[in-house]
């Protein structure tokens, strides 16, 4: 503990300072003057901590999960949908940085006070549009003001956006993100004023070889008490996917499966010639092959050795007949033995 100066020590100290004879340097001769200060702008406060921002980039990628399946369903070729950042902005900026036209979704957050956005690029609704419709996504779609028709098209995908956040925002509150109206322009779109501070989900939409832009914006004042209970603990999907909605991706799922084309095929037998044989064959040669009329053959499915079978014919044309599935000891040895056929 410092020494207490006297009244009489204080005085003189006072004197010699005025006088010019005593530096206050020469009394913290060596204590180093700490400068961990950090810039704060008080114009931009951040309304909401890291936690909250690692929280919300979880609940955001287990929506972009869940959605992307969707899509993969309803489109019929590959879709992936990721997080890419998840922003503190002005509501003015974030306006200033959507495109015109653009394709914004105004939605209402019940639960709450306030109202979000989703905004897609023109060129990722043309996309959707056009494999909707049974186009490809090969060429990449020029961007521009989607029609009535091309809007009534498009609906069925946004409502079912929503539904898929609503299940994931369902561990941290009970919200439901209802469908408002629709918007080219982002300066008739008015959920916030412009001083106030909201948050901005970014997400990289990839359908085949091609790249799009999402954006979902909540108002912080809408959310502040949400916000407030954000704990990445809470987040788990087991907690967002309810059993529902685990049943119908199961359901998609088999549906997609049952309709997916394998390579079936049945080889007949094996043979094996020496190279000076196989220069001299001639149209008509016949190569003895290695198996019987007594033996099965082998069903390939998609290069792997599945099920045994007996060669015929149907309507004059060749068919193969299936009699079991191999068990693991067929597995191991090359031939297999028509078990079921009589021995002389």
């Amino acid at each position: 503990m410092a020494d207490v100066l006297s009244q009489h020590e204080i005085d003189s100290l006072l004197s010699e300072m005025s006088s010019g004879t005593l530096d206050i340097d020469n009394i913290t001769p060596n204590q180093n003057i700490r400068n961990d200060a950090a810039n704060y702008d008080f114009r931009r406060p951040n309304r909401i901590s890291k936690n909250q921002v690692r929280t919300l980039t979880s609940v955001h990628e287990i929506f972009a999960e869940t959605f992307g399946y969707y899509l993969v369903s309803k489109l019929q070729t590959i879709v992936s949908i990721s997080v890419t950042s998840v922003d503190q902005l002005f509501y003015s900026e974030f306006i200033l940085s959507v495109t015109n036209p653009s394709c914004i979704y105004v939605f209402d957050i019940h639960g709450t006070d306030g109202s979000g956005i989703l905004e897609i690029s023109p060129s990722l609704a043309l996309s959707l549009v056009e494999r909707l419709l049974g186009g490809s996504t090969d060429a990449p779609r020029k961007g521009r003001s989607i029609t009535p028709i091309e809007q009534a098209i498009v609906r069925g995908l946004i409502d079912h956006a929503l539904s898929d956040l609503r299940n994931c925002w369902r561990s941290i509150a009970e919200l439901k993100f209802v469908y408002s109206r629709f918007e080219t322009e982002a300066d008739f779109v008015q959920i916030a004023p412009s001083s106030e501070i909201v948050v901005v989900v970014s997400f990289d939409v990839n359908i085949g070889m091609h790249s799009y832009l999402m954006n979902l914006c909540f108002p912080t004042f809408a959310l502040e008490d949400i916000l407030a209970k954000l704990n990445k603990q809470q987040v788990t999907a087991s907690s967002i996917i309810s059993p529902e909605r685990a049943k119908e991706n199961m359901s998609i799922l088999k549906q997609q499966v049952s309709s997916t084309y394998l390579p079936v095929s049945a080889i007949l037998g094996r043979a094996s010639i020496t190279v000076a044989d196989l220069l001299k064959l001639k149209p008509n040669d016949v190569v003895k092959l290695d198996t019987s009329i007594s033996q099965e053959l082998e069903i390939l499915i998609a290069n792997n050795r599945k099920l045994a079978g007996r060669p015929g014919s149907i309507d004059g044309k060749k068919a193969v007949k299936i009699t079991r599935e191999l068990q693991p000891e067929d597995l191991i040895d090359q031939d297999i033995l028509y078990k079921n056929e009589p021995k002389p």
